[in-house]
């Protein structure tokens, strides 16, 4: 407890999702009535090279649904199974949830005059300016058959893509790129990807060989590397945006500094929470009864934290959490052996 909120206070532009994860957003009531988003800035790009910067969010059909900290611990008690549950039946019951797909797209010279850096994970981008655009919809229609097989050696990585989809310069998505692959291999094998939940359907690769358990012909007689033997082609890109790349290097070679501005979003979701029923109510209850278990000097930082989201926001929490500390204190003296 005390490390979690001492690391999130000295890391402080992680207040907006916080703010997220101690609302009862942070508990949706299943698998089906939750949103999704990338988090992450990618590129779609063209085969001459040039691209656009995406973020994608899959809007749940069967609409938002959560749950307070109190449903949760009682469903957490009673089924701890429930979200699985949930999805398992509605599809067995042909109920086949669907997420319709939706992106916000921005060119290079929009990315180099944004408010915030596209490549910070923190921040999201205003809808307002850069609107929902839909292009597909994706629906689970299946349930696995072998739960072994295809869903405990399911190996996801960002660096899995398909042609016409990169990452961005976001420095965590470019540690997860090479990081994810690598707890596979440790978990799964260094050929995890020939396991058929992880292969791709069509892929000549022949530079990725070798290793334990290769079942798959292991490219027969092809070189590993780029032989004259069996030439091989490739897409052009041709990509005039240098101009651009010089200002990557630069915007992502900074020293982190906390500013004003990544209180702001965390401050509009507040407002937002306002606009329904105890949903601030809520808020304040979740992280109270979280930090209350912190020392106190930790509490001090988490106090100061939310209360630059919003003055009436910090003390709030102030209020409750150190109600909650008295308690906690007295429960203890009763629970101590008296000799």
């Amino acid at each position: 407890m005390h490390r979690f909120w001492d690391y999130l206070t000295q890391n402080q532009e992680s207040v907006h999702q916080l703010m997220h994860l101690f609302s009862d957003r942070g508990t949706p009531f299943s698998f089906r009535h939750m949103n999704g988003y990338s988090g992450h800035t990618y590129k779609f790009t063209r085969p001459d090279g040039s691209f656009r910067y995406v973020q994608i969010h899959l809007k749940t059909d069967q609409g938002s649904k959560t749950l307070t900290n109190s449903e949760a611990a009682a469903l957490a008690s009673s089924n701890p199974d429930h979200a699985t549950e949930d999805l398992f039946n509605a599809i067995e019951k042909k109920e086949f949830p669907s997420w319709t797909v939706y992106v916000q797209v921005m060119t290079p010279e929009q990315a180099e005059k944004f408010k915030y850096s596209v490549f910070d994970l923190t921040k999201t981008w205003p809808q307002k300016e850069y609107p929902l655009r839909r292009f597909g919809k994706l629906t689970l229609n299946e349930n696995p058959q072998n739960y072994f097989a295809e869903i405990e050696q399911a190996a996801f990585s960002p660096s899995h893509l398909v042609p016409g989809v990169e990452p961005s310069a976001d420095p965590v998505l470019q540690s997860r790129l090479f990081s994810y692959p690598d707890t596979h291999r440790h978990r799964l094998g260094v050929n995890y990807q020939q396991i058929p939940a992880n292969c791709p359907l069509r892929a000549f690769n022949p530079f990725q060989r070798d290793g334990a358990m290769q079942v798959n012909g292991n490219y027969g007689a092809n070189p590993n590397y780029q032989s004259s033997f069996r030439a091989m082609t490739y897409k052009p890109n041709r990509s005039s945006l240098d101009a651009h790349e010089k200002w990557v290097g630069t915007a992502t070679n900074f020293a982190f500094r906390v500013s004003p501005e990544d209180y702001e979003q965390a401050t509009a979701l507040w407002n937002v929470l306002g606009r329904y029923k105890d949903q601030q109510k809520n808020f304040v209850t979740n992280v109270a009864g979280h930090v209350c278990g912190a020392r106190k000097d930790v509490r001090e930082k988490v106090y100061d934290m939310f209360g630059k989201v919003d003055k009436g926001l910090g003390e709030a929490i102030r209020e409750r959490a150190e109600e909650n500390v008295g308690k906690l204190e007295e429960a203890m003296k009763m629970a101590q052996p008296r000799l």
